[in-house]
């Protein structure tokens, strides 16, 4: 019978969001719960699979550890882009690779659940209530008439635009992509630079991609830039903010940040953003919903199908 780990289900739903019944006598499923942070445990853990599926991002699959998997034939990620994956190894080994669809705007939604909860200090007031603290000690700010600053302006930053305009908020936007007839097209002031737009805005959302050019988009200079009292979200990636400058700005008391992404994730429980005022922290569950969840599994037990049956679908790299 073949083997299929499937990695890092934190809540322990993989299983029951599809029907692996169909699976039965072919293939045994077995869950990881954990994070496994130790490279000599998640080789010994992984060694004998045939099949392993990748939660986005959480596990890295480089090509150094795939080198030390022989028995792996076919990988699967939730989603259809996995940055963690070294799909040149993937291919160089023959290991398949194939992803699976998604469910829309979730991302950007969260991205409006933390700057609601800074803007109007939701985590901090309901802290107090449960305490039995003093009634009203917040100011908060409201968003009519502010600027909400969107740093990539792909799919998930026009859908936290368009939450913006509904509030009564400027926008304005600054991407390699947009430009100022785009703009003008769209309805929002264009930035000409990363700076530009964080001294214009009085909320900053960022959506892009991590590579290599926007990793340390957004550094000491660009934080400097933002606005006393701004606030930051970054719902991307956490090497697209340099993490050491944006804690010294929010230590400083000159900005504050609401983050669900990290430079090392899971985040060690010791880092300094923990014990840090002015920040709201969510443990990057952008993604994490039932609904997505709903799609991403009932997917990987289609793609598994695919596979045997010499048919495979939504392929990623080819092995």
């Amino acid at each position: 019978m073949l083997r299929c780990l499937i990695l890092d289900d934190y809540q322990g739903v993989a299983l029951a969001k599809a029907d692996w019944t169909r699976l039965s006598g072919v293939v045994e499923p077995v869950v990881i719960r954990e994070y496994i942070g130790d490279r000599a445990t998640l080789v010994e853990t992984l060694k004998e699979a045939d099949i392993i599926v990748a939660m986005r991002e959480r596990t890295p699959l480089d090509a150094g550890l795939l080198s030390e998997l022989p028995a792996l034939k076919l990988l699967i990620t939730t989603g259809a882009r996995n940055a963690s994956i070294d799909m040149a190894a993937a291919a160089e080994r023959g290991i398949l690779v194939c992803g699976t669809g998604s469910f829309p705007g979730t991302t950007a939604e969260l991205a409006w659940g933390l700057i609601l909860a800074l803007a109007r200090h939701i985590p901090a007031d309901d802290r107090i209530m449960h305490a039995r603290g003093p009634w009203q000690p917040n100011i908060g700010i409201g968003l009519h008439g502010k600027t909400l600053g969107i740093l990539g302006w792909g799919n998930l930053g026009q859908r936290a635009a368009a939450v913006g305009k509904a509030f009564g908020m400027r926008i304005a936007a600054h991407s390699r992509s947009l430009t100022p007839e785009k703009a003008a097209e769209a309805g929002i002031e264009h930035a000409e630079s990363v700076a530009a737009l964080l001294a214009a805005s009085h909320i900053v959302s960022i959506h892009l991609k991590l590579t290599a050019e926007t990793t340390g988009l957004v550094g000491a200079e660009e934080l400097a830039a933002m606005r006393p009292g701004g606030i930051l979200v970054n719902t991307s990636r956490g090497p697209i903010v340099d993490e050491p400058a944006l804690i010294e700005a929010v230590a400083a008391g000159r900005i504050r940040a609401g983050l669900d992404v990290y430079d090392v994730e899971p985040l060690p429980a010791d880092h300094p953003l923990r014990s840090l005022d002015g920040v709201v922290l969510t443990p990057h569950v952008g993604y994490v919903t039932h609904d997505t969840y709903d799609v991403y599994f009932p997917e990987v037990v289609e793609d598994i199908e695919g596979w045997l049956a010499g048919k495979p679908l939504r392929v990623l790299s080819a092995g």
